[in-house]
């Protein structure tokens, strides 16, 4: 894929690829322009040249971890048979949020999202939107599954997407605080309650 990108968009892909851990351990307000320069070995004039600013590398790099994530869901959906494995791969992937399915730093929208909340608009929009399109992601999971006989009909599947997420994040934010990992395998378990409870 390199041989059709551009050196600029080759440049800027490398600098989202060096620093995107640095954002979502440090966040973008503990990321220096020192660390990019550092991850990079770039100059600051370098970095600036192809991107605008700082946010716009930390909305780049955002983007980046998100995929890193996605993909390594995918991959695991796109293995697994029934519908109920399909979803309990939710369990197991952020089981392992500090593993290699993961971006150095865990899951990139709870960290964003703590940090953002109130401070960086266009940061939480992007967390926003990362949330929505996992609830979506659930809710034809769920629809899927439901067509297929599987899983109970009638269930509200926005709502339940919207609690595996809020378990799955909450589990993380106590495991990381209270370092116990523990901690959120307990919680998790709680989430694969509410996928076993959906079967037909």
């Amino acid at each position: 894929m390199d041989n059709v990108l551009s050196k600029a968009d080759r440049t800027r892909q490398f600098i989202i690829e060096s620093t995107a851990w640095i954002f979502n351990t440090k966040g973008y307000a503990g990321t220096s322009v020192a660390d990019l320069t550092d991850a990079t070995k770039l100059t600051k004039g370098s970095i600036y040249g192809n991107f605008e600013n700082k946010e716009e590398v930390a909305l780049a790099a955002f983007e980046y971890n998100l995929i890193l994530v996605k993909q390594a869901v995918d991959q695991q959906v796109k293995k697994s048979v029934t519908y109920q494995e399909k979803l309990m791969v939710y369990a197991v992937i952020y089981n392992k949020f500090m593993g290699e399915s993961f971006p150095k730093g865990g899951c990139p929208i709870l960290n964003t999202a703590i940090e953002a909340d109130d401070t960086h608009l266009l940061l939480k929009a992007k967390a926003a939107a990362a949330i929505y399109r996992w609830r979506d992601d659930i809710v034809s999971l769920v629809k899927e599954g439901v067509k297929a006989g599987e899983f109970k009909a009638g269930m509200e599947s926005s709502q339940l997407a919207y609690s595996i997420i809020a378990l799955i994040e909450g589990g993380i934010m106590i495991a990381k605080v209270t370092d116990s990992p523990a901690n959120l395998e307990t919680i998790l378990k709680t989430v694969e309650m509410l996928i076993v409870q959906l079967k037909a």
